[in-house]
């Protein structure tokens, strides 16, 4: 057996909900960094970042029509060209952009709905999407005539399964109630934990998978960051917008890393890999979409599948990092959060 087949065996794969299970590779790939946000994209290197990524069988790629906005769906829709059924396809709609990159707010009216899937199939090149996430709730629609509009997507065979994305219990079962739910995505890692109290439950009574997204804490989790100077001078993470990269928080937040560090060590890992196996060791019901631009990258998350980790280690990664022990918020602005 090749090294990449026995990457592949290790990564296996993982179901996503039960009255509208969709299986998926047990880890996936966020793209959303190779056109926006996280410094200057290079497509070339994305393009071969998803080829690799295909070849040690992490199928879940994740997208979304306002990344870039709009180029990251056309940069994955040129990867994976000839490929299409080796892939599990995610994009979602919701945050409203315009061509210049504006920002037009939150959109889940219905017209709107059939009209961004329409757009991101002919973005993508393809004839349906896999998964198909509401990528933040309209405060100002009802959840069920959003989620009326994506059903209808699905007996149109434009959509195959529905997600949610920061979405609050009640809107989760009302969204579950007017068409099966396949999977919440909403940021999970060792720190950002708050949905263990009442959405993770939610989702393990309806049967709804979770997708973790920035697993790795974007990217604080990996150890690779000492300070912000570390980071692209057009990078997001430099900003007010996200709080735990700023001064003291900063500061607080690595020497969490620096004890995760340790335990990694004793493992034979890196901190990233350990990080993101204690989330792979929440649940069978969960797959994390780990972001990456760079094939060196993905190969150092995509073996984290190979850490076991027993009882003791999940004890001492618990002292190492309390689940309250993170500094500052993980957005400055809260309120697209559905709460």
């Amino acid at each position: 057996m090749s090294t990449d087949d026995t990457t592949k065996t290790t990564l296996g794969t993982r179901t996503l909900g039960t009255t509208s299970a969709l299986t998926v590779s047990s880890m996936g790939l966020g793209c959303m960094g190779m056109s926006e946000f996280y410094g200057t994209g290079d497509e070339d290197a994305a393009i071969a970042t998803i080829h690799r990524a295909l070849e040690l069988g992490v199928t879940f790629l994740d997208t979304a029509d306002m990344y870039g906005p709009f180029t990251n769906e056309k940069l994955v829709g040129r990867a994976i060209a000839g490929r299409r059924d080796e892939v599990v396809l995610a994009t979602k709609f919701g945050n409203e952009r315009g061509e210049d990159g504006s920002r037009l707010g939150i959109n889940g009216k219905p017209d709107y709905v059939r009209k961004a899937a329409d757009a991101s199939l002919q973005r993508l090149g393809v004839d349906h999407i896999d998964l198909y996430y509401q990528h933040r709730v309209d405060q100002t629609v009802p959840i069920e005539e959003t989620v009326g509009a994506m059903a209808e997507l699905v007996q149109a065979g434009k959509v195959h399964h529905l997600g949610l994305s920061e979405a609050s219990v009640a809107n989760i079962r009302t969204a579950h109630a007017v068409h099966p739910i396949t999977a919440l995505q909403t940021e999970y890692s060792l720190f950002t934990r708050d949905i263990e109290d009442e959405i993770l439950p939610a989702l393990r009574e309806l049967g709804i998978g979770l997708v973790p997204y920035s697993p790795l804490g974007r990217g604080l989790l990996t150890g690779a960051i000492a300070t912000t100077d570390d980071l692209a001078a057009d990078d997001s993470r430099r900003s007010a917008y996200f709080p735990r990269f700023q001064g003291e928080a900063l500061d607080a937040n690595l020497a969490l890393v620096a004890r995760i560090r340790e335990l990694a060590e004793a493992k034979g890992a890196t901190p990233g890999q350990l990080a993101l196996a204690w989330v792979l060791a929440q649940g069978n019901d969960i797959a994390p979409i780990p972001g990456t631009k760079r094939v060196k990258y993905l190969e150092e998350n995509v073996a984290a599948a190979a850490v076991r980790l027993t009882d003791e280690d999940l004890a001492a990664i618990a002292t190492a990092v309390p689940r309250d022990a993170v500094a500052g918020a993980r957005y400055g602005d809260m309120s697209s959060i559905d709460a």
